[in-house]
């Protein structure tokens, strides 16, 4: 017996409006969940203060993904998921939270870390994306979902995968399956490795170096460097704003690549410097700007201060949306060699961002 379609037949009206009223009602459960994790969050910390931790190791960002990953279950098993969807925009909420982050880090330390992490950035980027590219070859991916998981190993998770799916023309579902990948190692790498570098005894700048050069997802980056230390996630969060400006770059190759060698013979336009622009990542122009208005002073520290609890909560609310936002579903479909390719190049790349961002921000450009 087959289900049918409750929108199908359907007005355009009729429709638009069923679209607003699961905006709606996603948004009112996605604040719901924020301040339920600002409760939990107080409460979690008061319980390991009366039992003699000075701070918190459970912190915001972990208790808000859970929340997300607990929810999603739950509207999964009840079946009531798609009813709330359209309000679950991470990457929105997360570029925002950005943009007013930089009302905590002056221009000039901006400039200073983002020599560092542009070095490492290059580096980082032809390194990694060469080892994925070449593995995948190997593995006898197809073209399109190995340019896809390298761009998105390499430079910025999600929206590295988009920008590098729309340059090569890859299928949706290669893009939702590398997605599905970047929140699955994300969010264990975003727990493990402020463990490891405390472990390592790394200062916080050369964690939070490492942090932002090798996991996927800048909310998972900023959530392990507020793991670890208040300056780690500064440095943190800069260097991998720094890793997004490539993405325009990397994508603006591959479609070149993919005009003149994979694609060839196709009648299709010759990518110009255009799509550099079009796959740049505006939100770093603004967290750059924020960030030389508050160093002038046409920002006043008290209003600084307002923006950057206002950031703290858009990245609650981006935590909460990366559990809502996982699909163990879209990972069972492609079978064990993306799998095997995306986890080798995360070990790569895990092991030469630390020995990188040691060199750079621990003896180059000590801080």
């Amino acid at each position: 017996m087959t289900t049918s379609n409750p929108l199908v037949g359907k007005a355009p009206n009729a429709l638009a409006r069923n679209g607003t009223v699961q905006f709606l009602l996603g948004s009112l459960l996605l604040i719901a969940l924020t301040l339920l994790v600002a409760e939990l969050d107080g409460a979690i910390g008061n319980l390991f203060k009366a039992n003699g931790f000075r701070n918190n190791p459970l912190e915001y960002p972990l208790t808000a993904v859970l929340i997300g990953l607990l929810v999603n279950f739950l509207l999964r098993v009840t079946r009531t998921y798609e009813a709330i969807r359209p309000a679950i925009r991470t990457e929105f909420y997360l570029k925002v939270g950005l943009v007013l982050l930089g009302a905590r880090i002056s221009f000039g330390d901006l400039l200073a870390t983002g020599v560092g992490g542009l070095i490492q950035a290059l580096i980082m980027v032809a390194a990694v994306f060469g080892f994925t590219w070449w593995l995948g070859g190997k593995l006898k991916l197809p073209d399109t979902l190995r340019a896809v998981m390298a761009t998105a190993v390499s430079v910025c998770g999600v929206s590295a995968a988009i920008a590098a799916a729309g340059a090569v023309q890859a299928r949706k579902e290669e893009v939702t399956y590398i997605t599905t990948l970047v929140i699955l190692t994300a969010l264990p790498l975003m727990v493990l490795m402020p463990i490891l570098a405390g472990a390592l005894q790394l200062t916080p700048t050369v964690a939070g170096a490492w942090f932002g050069g090798n996991i996927d997802t800048t909310a998972a980056v900023v959530g392990a460097g507020t793991i670890f230390d208040p300056k780690a996630q500064e440095v943190a969060a800069v260097v991998k704003l720094t890793q997004n400006v490539l993405i325009g770059f990397v994508a603006f190759g591959l479609a070149v690549y993919f005009a003149m060698v994979v694609k060839k013979n196709e009648d299709e336009p010759r990518p110009g410097l255009r799509v550099i622009w079009q796959r740049f990542p505006k939100f770093v122009l603004g967290f750059a700007l924020v960030s030389l208005l508050v160093s002038v002073g046409l920002i006043s520290k008290d209003a600084a201060k307002v923006v950057d609890t206002a950031s703290k909560w858009l990245f609650t609310l981006s935590f909460v949306c990366i559990g809502l936002d996982f699909s163990l579903k879209d990972l069972r479909e492609a079978g064990w060699r993306p799998i095997a390719v995306y986890m080798a190049a995360t070990v790569f790349n895990t092991i030469i961002a630390l020995g990188i961002a040691y060199v750079i921000f621990g003896v180059i450009f000590p801080r």
